[in-house]
């Protein structure tokens, strides 16, 4: 048996980074003159645009590069879903305070005939983030809180495992994933059936990495900035989210609902990813628990509005509705999420629940991705300087899909061709996301294993500060193990060799192909057990103690 290092993360919590790196390794097309030259430019160079400072000069733009790339996005779109086999998709972009491209493609549900359009209500997982950062910025602008609270002094009783930490983490470092919690803290509470509450008290148990200082995304850490967002509004999350950004922006199919999602008739299914590279509908994903970090459901039209308030710096419909300095640090870098892995590399960065980077041309370049592994992939990218924003929604899990049509569709708009085949690239990057987790896979059981010790010598209750009490039974000559809120979450246990156990795990952070050993310690009664599957990075958060 050998120990790999814990998956301890829902694909949705990485594929920021993921953004982050791919685009830190282009590079700028070879200079070829198009476009109209600046005032000054060489024959043959690439004109540059020149800004009000020079940190804002960019090259320009091609001449009709935006009308040239938006007739050429249906194609791309199309050409994408076929290369990666993703069922469906729903494209919006908004360029001059305009949208002025919406069209839907492919199926909601494989097997059925209803087709995907403007009004398509998809998961959007993690782009859940920059909307609901964009609810924050709105009360940080009306005096209701501001990024620098701490998140304390607005939810007594929370604490992390430091306790100065504690007292001192704000609201934009646990949007700015820089609190020291360790990637995808929580998320594996989530996928046993622990709610928002149980799992925001149980993160003090997370060994902390150093304080602003570091880069962990978790989405229990978002979602703790949100509740003391709206703790000081005096409502619910999902209640402030409506009232404050959907309400005002006629965002009418949006919601941090997921029974909303599920009311909608017109709504996209989820499709994960099965042998041989296919697609199938086979779950459903529930991520009330994480809403303000991953439980959005909208429409491409919808987020239209959204991303003309963001390009706006805040302003709507002739007024204001965000103050532009309460926005302003959301989309700054304020954590880098990408470290160079050569001198020639562009970092990434991290404002407040928005990526912000640097497109090859040099424009600043406001993103965000997010997925399901049980069937989602969503992908925003907006180019303030050029008042452009795309948003692709899609009802397949992570493959790069939505990213390499976002990317292929502003080469167009940049450069006036594509620089690079992006279903590669993306495909490549988001291929580890599918590695199965726990200890197990591929290994080969004993063929003489020790024996177990009786049945009866492993089962009884365990007890867990973090994930709560663990039963194992013995159900029909065999064990399982329980855990999560009532027990509710039930694995089978097949014996492995001597005192160990394995099980298949499953759910959001199971891939095809995942196996988990259960270790029992303590001879004639076993008086602990480690859970692989259930260890964390930073901390052995996985063994339980005999508690009967």
């Amino acid at each position: 048996m050998r120990h790999r290092p814990p998956r301890g993360t829902a694909v949705e919590a990485v594929l920021v980074t993921v953004l982050a790196g791919v685009l830190a390794g282009c590079t700028l097309p070879p200079a070829d003159g198009t476009g109209p030259a600046a005032s000054g430019a060489p024959a043959g160079q690439r004109p540059v645009a020149t800004g009000a400072a020079p940190n804002q000069d960019v090259i320009a733009l091609p001449e009709g590069g935006v009308d040239r790339a938006l007739e050429d996005l249906p194609g791309i779109v199309r050409s994408v879903l076929e290369r990666t086999g993703v069922p469906g998709a729903a494209v919006a972009v908004v360029h001059g305070g305009e949208t002025v491209f919406a069209e839907g493609y492919g199926v909601r549900k494989l097997g059925e005939d209803e087709a995907v359009d403007t009004d398509t209500v998809f998961q959007i997982a993690s782009l859940s983030k920059p909307v609901g950062a964009t609810v924050v910025a709105r009360q940080v602008s009306q005096g209701v809180v501001d990024w620098t609270t701490p998140v304390a002094d607005l939810l007594p009783g929370f604490a992390l495992a430091d306790p100065w930490v504690s007292t001192h983490a704000t609201i934009g470092d646990f949007y700015a994933h820089r609190t020291g919690l360790p990637m995808a803290a929580g998320d594996s509470l989530e996928d046993i059936g622990y709610d928002r509450g149980y799992i925001i008290d149980h993160l003090r148990y997370q060994p902390l990495d150093p304080f602003r200082a570091s880069y962990g995304y978790a989405n229990f850490g978002v979602t703790v900035g949100a509740e003391a967002v709206a703790a000081a509004a005096g409502t619910d999350w999902e209640t402030l989210s409506e009232e404050q950004l959907y309400a005002p922006l006629g965002m009418d199919l949006t919601s941090s609902r997921h029974d909303d999602f599920l009311a909608r008739e017109n709504r996209a299914a989820l499709h994960t990813r099965v042998a041989d590279r296919r697609f199938e509908p086979l779950y459903e994903r529930d991520a009330d628990a994480q809403s303000p970090a991953g439980g959005v459901s909208s429409t491409v039209g919808d987020l239209s509005e959204w991303m003309k308030l963001v390009l706006a710096s805040g302003t709507y419909a002739g007024g204001e509705l965000v103050a532009e300095d309460a926005l302003l640090p959301a989309i700054s870098a304020q954590n880098t999420s990408f470290h160079p892995t050569a001198a020639d590399q562009r970092a990434g960065h991290y404002g407040f629940g928005f990526g912000v980077g640097v497109q090859p041309g040099g424009r600043v370049d406001l993103s965000h991705s997010g997925a399901f592994s049980l069937g989602a992939a969503t992908t925003v990218q907006m180019v303030p300087s050029a008042d452009l924003g795309v948003v692709v929604l899609t009802n397949a899990g992570p493959v790069g899909a939505p990213e390499a049509v976002a990317a292929a569709f502003l080469d167009e708009v940049q450069f006036g061709y594509g620089v690079r085949d992006w279903v590669e690239a993306y495909g490549d990057a988001t291929a580890g996301y599918y590695a199965p987790a726990g200890d197990l896979p591929g290994e080969t059981p004993p063929a003489d294993p020790a024996p177990a010790q009786p049945l009866s010598a492993y089962a009884g209750e365990y007890a867990n500060g973090y994930y709560g009490t663990a039963t194992v039974r013995e159900e029909d000559g065999s064990l399982v193990l329980a855990v999560g809120p009532g027990g509710g979450t039930v694995y089978a246990l097949e014996h492995w060799d001597g005192d160990t156990f394995a099980f298949t795990p499953r759910g959001e952070n199971a891939p095809q192909g995942s196996l988990s050993s259960v270790v029992f310690t303590g001879g004639a009664e076993a008086t602990s057990m480690t859970v692989d599957f259930f260890r964390t990075r930073t901390g052995d958060l996985g063994t339980w103690r005999r508690a009967d």
